[in-house]
């Protein structure tokens, strides 16, 4: 990274958990070091803004504090965000050493470092597809540096288990659903109102934490007192590395026990060569168990032989959604180019079904591993059903339809081996709530 380039922090959390109050004390903390701000806030007033503006030496006015409000920057705002920082760095004599960026409660991290990756033009990443949709140039002089997430002790287990329901942009998405989508997708984790809850409480959400990011820092804090150099011009970031960090991808590719299974935070990793009875599934996932915090990967239904489906659980969310097409379906020629691509594939192939199948992994408190894998076992076609007509079985689960150029490969939420069943597709808007757990 050139030496004068501005490294940008970028600061995600739910509603509530203290971003603001983190940025406050990261500007009063600063020491000699300059920092531009830039808030995004979903509603026409910019309420943080204005908290940063009353609560540091940054004025409303200033050029160097950025509002970005009705809106929200993981989407809408993708474009207004780059022409923000933009608009900052092109200024000849600006001042400031770095940049931080706190983003609004209902804020995806991954959008938003891809947005500021491809549009830093700072990494292998090809962004000639993101520059051809968005018209926006690259930004020179800018590096996404640290990612945090901002975690709320106090309200951690009623968030992953709230039944709350989140829009944004039109999209609805449950607030544990949200939560752990920022917990994975981060360098550190700040665990933030440790002085609400108590020492054993702290140490099962730090027990959860460390199994849905391993790679993370995390970092007791109060009232978001923490010394700045932690969070700014770290050098942490990576996207490759944070795209595959979070804990359920690194069980489906490598399989161990748990390093936190003294505090009952423990994984199970389900596979299988025959297909799901989709009847008795759409049944498990209705009643899906109380203590699975987290379930993630992709499963074959009978009657489906064409397509995989992926499944999303984060706390009371449960979401499945098209996979891609099974590399078995493939044309000849495609599929030794899948073979030459990815080696270990031949491996795993069944003469009969090709690479269909089903890996899931569920993380959780106090599982009972044996009963959760035979009642997912259960769920599996007998002898007697793999004979039957699969056309016939009860399935309600959501159809996909796709343009036939768009279905190559089931995706990689979770292929072994880290094949790319998706040829880079990406159908995470389709995915549909299909039940709730209890």
């Amino acid at each position: 990274m050139p030496d004068h380039s501005i490294p940008v922090t970028v600061l995600s959390g739910t509603l509530g958990a203290g971003k603001t109050t983190l940025l406050n004390h990261i500007l009063r903390e600063s020491g000699d070091r300059e920092l531009a701000v830039l808030v995004n806030d979903m509603g026409s007033v910019n309420v943080d803004a204005d908290l940063v503006a009353e609560q540091s030496d940054i004025s409303a006015e200033d050029e160097e504090l950025i509002e970005l409000s009705d809106g929200c920057i993981c989407c809408e705002l993708r474009g207004d965000l780059l022409d923000a920082i933009g608009a900052l760095t092109r200024e000849p004599d600006h001042e400031f050493d770095a940049l931080v960026v706190e983003s609004t409660g209902v804020a995806e991290p991954l959008p938003v470092a891809q947005t500021l990756t491809l549009g830093f033009d700072q990494s292998d990443l090809d962004p000639t597809e993101f520059y051809e949709e968005t018209g926006i140039e690259p930004l020179e002089g800018c590096h996404l540096d640290t990612a945090v997430t901002v975690v709320d002790a106090h309200q951690f287990w009623e968030s992953m288990h709230s039944a709350d329901v989140l829009e944004d942009d039109g999209t609805e998405k449950h607030l544990g659903d949200l939560l752990v989508e920022q917990v994975e997708f981060c360098d550190v984790l700040l665990v933030n109102k440790c002085d609400l809850v108590d020492e054993e409480t702290l140490t099962e959400i730090e027990s959860i934490l460390e199994v849905l990011q391993p790679d993370a820092e995390i970092v007791r804090t109060e009232h978001g007192r923490i010394d700045p150099d932690e969070l700014l011009d770290t050098g942490r970031f990576d996207f490759e590395r944070a795209s595959q960090s979070a804990g359920w991808k690194q069980e489906l590719q490598s399989p161990h026990a748990s390093a936190e299974e003294e505090h009952g935070i423990t994984s199970v990793v389900f596979e299988a060569r025959r297909p799901l009875h989709p009847e008795r599934f759409a049944a498990f996932l209705d009643e899906f168990p109380d203590h699975v915090v987290r379930s993630k990967g992709h499963f074959w239904l009978a009657g489906r032989e064409s397509e995989a489906v992926t499944l999303n659980v984060a706390g009371q969310s449960v979401r499945v959604g098209y996979g891609g097409e099974w590399i078995a379906t493939l044309d000849p020629e495609e599929r030794e180019a899948q073979f030459e691509a990815h080696p270990g594939l031949e491996e795993l192939w069944d003469d009969e079904w090709g690479d269909r199948g089903t890996q899931l992994v569920l993380i959780g408190t106090d599982l009972d591993h044996e009963a959760l894998t035979d009642d997912l076992e259960d769920c599996l076609l007998s002898d007697e059903e793999m004979d039957a007509d699969w056309s016939a079985f009860d399935d309600r689960f959501p159809t996909f339809e796709f343009p036939e150029d768009e279905g190559e490969g089931a995706s990689d939420d979770g292929g072994e081996n880290d094949h790319d069943h998706d040829h880079g597709h990406d159908h995470t808007e389709t995915q549909e709530e299909i039940g709730l757990a209890d």
